[in-house]
């Protein structure tokens, strides 16, 4: 929604065009905020509350990460979606601020900017996503990029290290 919906935009293009590596083969990924018939179309006739969740029926699969963004965690139409992805055995991973909100409580991996400022946490969010796009493409295509390890340890939380992931179990919804 609003900023956050420009946000995944951001992120999706990002994976699926490239970030620092000139040549990488492409990741697959689509923002829910992309399809304007689809998403008006939903919300005028069903509701905007499932609009996202609808999306994420047809188009989720099992294995697959569905990434959410909220500067508050207490989007709705978000939190649906997050259970729906549940229900389809994907993984959430949730951009937040504020604590974390709701969206928390649905998130294999919730990264929390600790502010209530909406525009600081928006600023910190391209900061996050700048770096995960960093770490997949240094992980995924194992090429070294200059600069992606200074700093990212001690913001990233990711585990301990900044580097990998942990696999998370589904959590207790």
């Amino acid at each position: 929604n609003g900023g956050s919906a420009a946000e995944s935009h951001h992120f999706a293009a990002e994976l699926v065009g490239r970030f620092d590596l000139d040549k990488r083969a492409a990741l697959p990924a689509i923002s829910l905020t992309t399809d304007g018939a689809v998403v008006t179309a939903w919300a005028n006739d069903i509701g905007y509350e499932d609009v996202f969740a609808r999306q994420v029926e047809a188009l989720g699969q099992e294995g697959d990460v569905l990434f959410c963004f909220s500067t508050s965690g207490e989007s709705t139409n978000v939190i649906n979606a997050m259970k729906k992805a549940l229900e389809k055995n994907m993984s959430c991973i949730a951009l937040t601020g504020k604590g974390g909100g709701e969206m928390s409580l649905y998130a294999h991996v919730n990264i929390a900017v600790p502010s209530t400022n909406t525009q600081r946490v928006q600023e910190l969010h391209l900061h996050i996503l700048h770096t995960l796009c960093s770490l997949l493409e240094e992980n995924l295509f194992k090429k070294k990029i200059r600069g992606t390890t200074n700093g990212i340890e001690h913001m990233s939380g990711l585990n301990g290290n900044g580097r990998k992931l942990a696999k998370y179990e589904k959590p207790e919804v």
